[in-house]
């Protein structure tokens, strides 16, 4: 059963995932009981869910889950699945962080909360505010914090920058929507069934960013950082939008596949 779902769908880690979602199981589970008869309400269950991912449908949908950073988080069709190359933007975020520091953090468009949590993890002394504009993702985010037992996390619904009034952070975060609006590639693959609002930001992918790179030098404290996720080709510009701003010691990090990835500033009170 297995074996035939992994040729259909050209994934034997799709099959598993599903297999193990429609058994309840863990997949050291499945090692130990590899030749153990599947009940027919499984294989029903299983069969559906295979039909599904053959239709398009994103695993981390189906499952209702994706790993990320050291966590497991619920996912939802209201949010961005969280991707491996993201975790990126964590691991500099921490690098301008103290562990024990009660520095105040902001991830703006948090999703499934996937960035707010592993810094507030890994910063236990750290405040981290998490924003979304959409209430349902939001509600997935505290779901999240919740089971994870993050406590030093708040969450607030409003566009970017807008639930940030009246206050200042140490470090701004983001993965905001960067791909073009005219990209073929919104029509294809898992990215058909994410929400479009956390994808396409304008003709060239840049608008939100743009937002952001102005916006958050009013919400920084002296020497505050922004860090954000951007695409493969726009670490250029990226950096050009944020010494326009006035932000100093501009980067652009690369990912694993040394494409660009992540860029930021500090902002330097003139």
């Amino acid at each position: 059963m297995l074996r035939a779902a992994a040729n259909r769908l050209g994934e034997r880690a799709d099959a598993e995932a599903l297999l193990l979602h429609a058994l309840g199981q863990s997949r050291g589970w499945l090692f130990a009981h590899a030749d153990d008869a599947v009940d027919m309400e499984v294989q029903t269950a299983f069969e559906a869910l295979v039909a599904r991912r053959e239709a398009g449908e994103p695993v981390a949908y189906l499952t209702g889950r994706r790993g990320f950073w050291t966590l497991e988080l619920e996912v939802t069709p209201a949010t961005l699945i969280p991707r491996p190359e993201t975790e990126l933007l964590v691991e500099l975020a921490l690098e301008r962080l103290t562990r024990d520091a009660a520095a105040g953090v902001a991830d703006l468009g948090t999703g499934s909360g996937a960035i707010a949590l592993a810094i507030a993890s890994e910063c236990p002394q750290a405040q981290v505010l998490a924003t979304d504009a959409s209430a349902d993702a939001l509600a997935v985010a505290r779901r999240n914090a919740q089971r994870l037992g993050v406590g030093n996390l708040r969450f607030a619904q409003g566009d970017w920058l807008a639930p940030l009034a009246g206050q200042r952070f140490a470090l701004i975060v983001s993965n905001p929507p960067y791909i073009e609006a005219a990209d073929p590639h919104l029509a294809q693959g898992d990215l058909r069934f994410e929400p479009a609002s956390a994808l396409a930001s304008g003709a060239d992918g840049l608008d939100d960013i743009r937002r952001i790179v102005a916006g958050a030098p009013g919400h920084l404290d002296a020497d505050g950082w922004l860090l954000f996720e951007h695409g493969w080709n726009q670490g250029a510009a990226a950096r050009a939008l944020l010494r326009e701003a006035g932000y100093v010691q501009v980067f652009t990090a690369q990912d694993l596949e040394a494409r660009d990835r992540v860029s930021g500033g500090r902002w330097a009170i003139p």
